[in-house]
């Protein structure tokens, strides 16, 4: 077994090594009309792998890159003009990374950072408190299933404090976190399933 580090470089990594085993399997085929065959399953997988190949010019630029993974030793019926080695050939786009503000507490998820912003624009108290009080039960929920020793009311409150940079405070009367087999009904559901089927036995 080889590590990926003791194997060939890519041409185009974009489309992955299982990409480039396709295009050496197509070079080892003698008859042309099979080599098509092959070369139209590639073609599809580079779609896949790439999302592109939807119009003419993606398209063409999959040939493109599919002679520049065979280093242009690939004979088959392009369907648009063959390129040449001495031409420059486009490589793909690099998908761009996730270039928005990063998470500070990872586990509580996006979704509660942007509720949180929602709730700090949020001018009407009561509407705001309420917010607030969702948002809580949910970060203690998602504290359950990922972060159990956070789940606290106190840790929760600090933690809504730091994501609003100090704007939203959790410390009015309404405020209340529901307990874990209210946020888990589920979870009840199957241990008293369970209690059920051991009193039969």
């Amino acid at each position: 077994m080889l590590y990926s580090t003791q194997q060939e470089n890519f041409v185009i990594s974009e489309y992955g090594r299982n990409v480039r085993r396709m295009v050496d399997y197509a070079l080892t085929i003698t008859d042309k009309e099979e080599r098509n065959r092959c070369v139209q399953t590639i073609i599809r997988t580079m779609e896949n792998v790439s999302s592109s190949g939807k119009s003419e010019a993606e398209r063409n630029k999959l040939y493109d890159h599919l002679a520049l993974l065979s280093g242009f030793r690939l004979d088959i019926d392009y369907p648009y003009q063959r390129p040449s080695q001495e031409e420059p050939i486009s490589r793909p786009e690099r998908m761009p990374y996730n270039t928005e503000r990063q998470l500070r507490f990872r586990h509580y998820g996006r979704v509660i950072q942007e509720l949180i912003d929602e709730a700090v624009r949020e001018n009407n108290t009561e509407r705001q408190h309420q917010l607030i009080i969702r948002i809580a039960n949910r970060m203690k929920q998602n504290s359950l299933v990922w972060n159990k020793e956070h789940a606290d009311e106190q840790h929760i409150k600090d933690d809504i404090r730091l994501l609003s940079n100090g704007q939203l405070n959790c410390d009015f009367p309404e405020f209340q976190l529901l307990h874990s087999r209210q946020l888990n009904p589920q979870n009840d559901n199957n241990s008293s399933g369970k209690k059920k089927k051991h009193k039969k036995k």
